[in-house]
């Protein structure tokens, strides 16, 4: 009801904005170098798949107008996000929360995935966490590149100085957009504290979107090489994600 409240006084929720992103992304065509190539869940093969689950996800978790701060990875995984649209879910919860099978051709890395969703636990719940936050990404399509024995592999969007390049004004502008949303930006949250951190620090430094980014260590680098230091990377999470010493 309060949805439709919102749109009958001419005013647009949150997830009306961000599924009018989405569908900007869908239309979207990149021109990388050879040996790289764009996942684009929006207008894949499975475009109708996505539409429904991000379509109910978000109708779910942002059908008002309150402002949140962004978390911004560096790119969707081209066999997570880049399957169901949605950034940094879980196929079994995303299916819970819509009641959209979307298992087909999804694979996560289960630790990484558990060490989020722990977080997001402890910050109060998924209605709390969402209430204050969207998760993105600084490129916010899957990128991909071929190796020497013809297989593809995810890669960021820093990899490459060929590669960002092209890339620059579509991460601007993508960025610019995600503003739009009606972001909070007395505070960015930057997951991966290295290369992403250092690029969106250095566009924010010349465009001041945000007033200060927060970088946050990639659930990858935790669980994979640093996982008897789980709880402590948890509270540095739940941590900044509350203000503490703001």
């Amino acid at each position: 009801m309060k949805e439709g409240l919102l749109q009958m006084n001419g005013r647009t929720t949150v997830a009306d904005r961000i599924l009018q992103f989405n569908e900007g992304l869908a239309g979207t065509t990149l021109e990388l170098p050879p040996g790289f190539r764009v996942v684009n869940p929006f207008s894949g093969p499975q475009k109708e798949r996505v539409r429904e689950v991000t379509t109910a996800f978000y109708r779910r978790y942002y059908a008002d107008d309150r402002p949140r701060r962004l978390v911004l990875g560096s790119s969707p995984a081209r066999r997570g996000t880049a399957v169901t649209g949605v950034p940094f879910e879980d196929a079994k919860l995303l299916e819970s929360d819509t009641g959209v099978d979307i298992a087909d051709g999804y694979a996560v890395s289960r630790p990484s995935a558990g060490f989020l969703h722990d977080v997001i636990a402890r910050y109060g719940g998924r209605e709390k966490f969402y209430a204050d936050f969207v998760m993105s990404f600084v490129c916010p399509l899957g990128l991909v590149r071929t190796n020497p024995k013809g297989r593809e592999a995810n890669c960021n969007y820093y990899e490459s100085k060929k590669l960002i390049e092209p890339l620059r004004s579509f991460l601007v502008d993508s960025l610019e957009r995600q503003l739009e949303f009606g972001t909070d930006t007395s505070v960015c949250y930057c997951i991966g504290s290295g290369e992403n951190f250092k690029f969106l620090s250095a566009l924010n430094d010349s465009q001041g979107y945000f007033k200060k980014i927060v970088p946050l260590e990639h659930p990858r680098f935790i669980t994979q090489y640093n996982g008897g230091r789980k709880e402590e990377f948890t509270e540095k999470y739940l941590s900044a994600l509350r203000g503490v010493g703001d």
